[in-house]
This record gives structure tokens, C-alpha cells and sequence, in this order.
């Protein structure tokens, strides 16, 4: 019986807009930022600071070398948020909200940064002016974690600070290594397709 709901953030909770991001580093001065990004596991500083290895001032500075001027924290979190494909779909909220008041606990899993992350935890992050935070048991990312998905370690992070059972609990992802790697772990999966609505697929999923 699943008691506990995961959910990856980018292209499941918000639409990720890859291009977008390519569009707005481009604009603070990284000419090749379509070579740098990545669509689903970031490489080379931007891993560092999803992965927690190096912290938000140090990855300005190293960014700064790359634009070939000094950037300002202002300027890289608009760079970032560039990968933010609009307003939320509010109706995904409401639908974890939902769960919520049925007695299911919601917890984030994501790969993501401390830039994204201060989005997410401002008024900002939707029309309800909500933190996300608001929508969740607890939210588990990379960079605090000290791991990325698709490694297991940060699965079983998780599933050992909740106190909560592989068999009890369901990993929405639209990666299908992450799933896999929950699957490994005997975690309920279920693969969507990025920017989808997955709510009847979870109805479902749920369901049987």
C-alpha cells in the first residue's frame, strides 16, 4: 500500500525549458552555454553546485570567469531561472494538496541548486504565494544532500531521514535512470513524460 509520494521537481512539478536556459546564461555573457548545460545531468561547475561540492559564491566567481566579467547573485539566479518553462501549473499543486488531505506524505527529490531552490521557497514560486516547502513533508536535494540522482545514496537519504518503507512509497521522475534506480531500491516508480500532466497516470497508479 503506498503511503508516500516523491516527486522530482524540474519537468514534473514545474515545466523545464532547457532552451530558455541556454537563452538567459547566453545573456549574462556564457557564449557557449548550449555546450555547457545539460537537459537532464548537469557537468563540469554546474554539477559541482547541484551536487553541493562547491557553494553559490564560489560558482559566481567561477561563472564570472567564464562571462569574462563579474557577475552579480541577481544575475545568475535570472540565469538559472531561465529553465523555469512559466508559472506553475497550479493544478499539479492542488493535486499534491489533495494527496496531502487523503493522508498520503509528499516529499520532493530533486537534482537542483541553491538558485533554484531560493525560487522555489519564495512567495515567487506560484500564483498561490506558497513556497514550495508549503506542498511537502520535507524536500530533499542534491546540493544539501551531498548526492545526485541517478545514485542511490540519495534515495536511500531519504527514505532514512522520512522513516519511511520502499514498499510504501511511489518516485515520480521523468528521468528514466532515476527511476530505474529507485526501482533497484524496491521503490514503487512511476516514469512520466517531462512537462506532462501526470495526474491521471498517479490516479491510476494509485488505484491499483
Amino acid at each position: 500500500m503506498i503511503k508516500n509520494i516523491a516527486f522530482d521537481f524540474g519537468g514534473v512539478i514545474f515545466n523545464l525549458d532547457y532552451e530558455g536556459a541556454v537563452e538567459s546564461f547566453k545573456r549574462i555573457g556564457l557564449a557557449d552555454a548550449d555546450q555547457r548545460l545539460d537537459r537532464y545531468h548537469q557537468r563540469g561547475i554546474f554539477e559541482e553546485l547541484e551536487s553541493g561540492r562547491i557553494k553559490p559564491d564560489a560558482f559566481r566567481k567561477e561563472l564570472s570567469q567564464m562571462c569574462h566579467r563579474e557577475l552579480t547573485n541577481d544575475e545568475v539566479l535570472s540565469a538559472w531561472l531561465g529553465y523555469v518553462g512559466g508559472p506553475v501549473d497550479l493544478s499539479r499543486l492542488d493535486t499534491i494538496d489533495e494527496l496531502r488531505r487523503r493522508g498520503y506524505r509528499t516529499f520532493l527529490l530533486s537534482n537542483t541548486n541553491p538558485y533554484v531552490q531560493q525560487w522555489a521557497e519564495s512567495p515567487a514560486f506560484c500564483a498561490y504565494g506558497r513556497p514550495l516547502s508549503s506542498f511537502m513533508d520535507k524536500c530533499y536535494t542534491s546540493y544539501e544532500v551531498g548526492i545526485m540522482k541517478p545514485a542511490e545514496g540519495i534515495f536511500r537519504h531519504m527514505l532514512t531521514d522520512a522513516a519511511i518503507l520502499p514498499s510504501e512509497t511511489l518516485f515520480l521522475d521523468d528521468s528514466a535512470a532515476n527511476v530505474e534506480a529507485a526501482a533497484r531500491l524496491g521503490i514503487h516508480t512511476l516514469l512520466v513524460e517531462k512537462n506532462a500532466d501526470w495526474r491521471a497516470d498517479l490516479s491510476c497508479c494509485l488505484d491499483s
